[in-house]
């Protein structure tokens, strides 16, 4: 046998290949990008709306919290919206003094119409 055969005789390992790469392959633990529900008024008046609100990791993007939602509850979001607060330092009425405010990183999960999560 030739060294450099003109013949394809590796097909089988090509179609192996190919059914390994559609698996979706993530080196994130998908729990620590959802930190918990944020549940306020809005948020609850939301969920009638199939609109869902979570504290997020800072460093998550619409696509690793699309990817938890699937992984951690089963349903798959519609539309993922990120909102990111800054950190900022405010001068305290009472104290007379600089107190800082730690930023955060919140996701609204729009789901379809049949679809909900039950976070309680």
């Amino acid at each position: 046998m030739a060294l450099f055969s003109r013949k394809n005789s590796s097909t089988v390992d090509q179609t192996v290949t190919k059914k390994v790469s559609l698996a979706r392959v993530t080196d994130r633990n998908l729990s620590s990008v959802l930190v918990h529900p944020h549940v306020t008024e809005k948020a609850v008046r939301q969920q009638g709306e199939h609109v869902y609100t979570f504290m997020v990791s800072m460093d998550a993007t619409k696509f690793l919290v699309r990817d938890a939602v699937i992984a951690l509850y089963k349903v798959t979001p519609v539309k993922v919206n990120i909102v990111k607060k800054l950190p900022r330092q405010k001068i305290s009425r009472t104290r007379g003094r600089a107190v800082s405010n730690k930023g955060y990183k919140k996701a609204y999960v729009y789901l379809a119409a049949g679809d909900t999560i039950n976070l309680v």
